[in-house]
């Protein structure tokens, strides 16, 4: 009876493609769209080596899509031109709490760092060390407006503005890498001391000529609204709660491998984080 019951069924198909009747196949793959500059290491490359690229890689597989990749230069209006114009579904490496977006759980914790040469032996913790009235400073600035970063903000309440150098975030767009500039720098010993973001500073440092250092900040003394260190998250389009849910669960899934991915890039992270809302 089995044996007639799989002719039947090999009988039926084969009448139904005679007949130019398609038999069912199987659902279109879902498809995870994502928002990112080609050209913005250790984040993205268009290559997908950056450390957002290697993350959303985990995080399409472990929900079954394909990863697919809408390009555009991380700029002012990004997210207009981006996610917002229906062209992407989410961008990684985002402020938690941004509000031009709906954002997911943090998945990392890093702060802005002091980038120095090590044989110089400066080892700059603190604002209020009073080697930087002497030294030549660099400090990332946000925006064609030059629109401060908070270690600009705690330089110039020390009165040490004379000797401070501004670096355009997004650098020389032209260039590969083009934020590495502010580190490269310091290694060109352009400047004694830079204030940089701290994933920006621990993958850049490495891949210097001489050995640099690395070291964390501390704001203790400044005003509460100061702070160096900020929680990274996704965003995806206001409303689409149900994809941000989405990526939520799989954000606590991959914690561990995700961990291992900013370990790789050498981030700078605070702990304890505060990942989860």
């Amino acid at each position: 009876m089995r044996r007639r019951q799989g002719l039947l069924m090999l009988c039926a198909l084969v009448v139904c493609t005679a007949a130019g009747v398609a038999p069912p196949s199987a659902a279109p793959r879902r498809e995870l769209r994502v928002c990112a500059d080609p050209n913005n290491l250790p984040f993205s490359s268009e290559r997908r080596e950056g450390l957002e690229n290697l993350v959303m890689a985990r995080i399409a597989r472990d929900l079954g899509a394909d990863l697919t990749y809408f390009w555009w230069p991380q700029r002012r209006g990004f997210v207009r031109n981006t996610l917002n114009a229906g062209l992407c579904d989410v961008v990684p490496g985002v402020p938690a709490q941004y509000d031009p977006v709906l954002t997911t759980r943090p998945y990392y914790r890093s702060s802005y760092v002091a980038v120095s040469r090590r044989a110089d032996g400066l080892h700059v913790t603190t604002f209020d060390d009073p080697a930087l009235s002497r030294l030549r400073i660099g400090v990332q600035l946000i925006g064609d407006n030059g629109v401060n970063t908070p270690p600009a903000h705690a330089l110039a309440r020390r009165h040490i503005i004379n000797n401070v150098r501004g670096f355009p975030v997004y650098g020389d767009y032209r260039r590969a890498s083009p934020a590495a500039g502010i580190v490269e720098a310091v290694a060109r010993g352009d400047i004694d001391v830079a204030f940089v973001w701290g994933p920006l500073a621990g993958y850049f440092a490495p891949r210097q000529s001489l050995p640099l250092d690395v070291r964390m900040l501390s704001v203790r003394d400044d005003p509460p609204g100061l702070s160096l260190d900020f929680d990274i998250a996704m965003g995806v389009r206001k409303g689409n709660a149900a994809l941000r849910d989405e990526l939520d669960e799989a954000l606590l899934r991959l914690r561990p491998q995700i961990g291992r991915i900013l370990d790789d890039f050498a981030v700078p992270r605070v702990e304890p984080s505060t990942a989860g809302r």
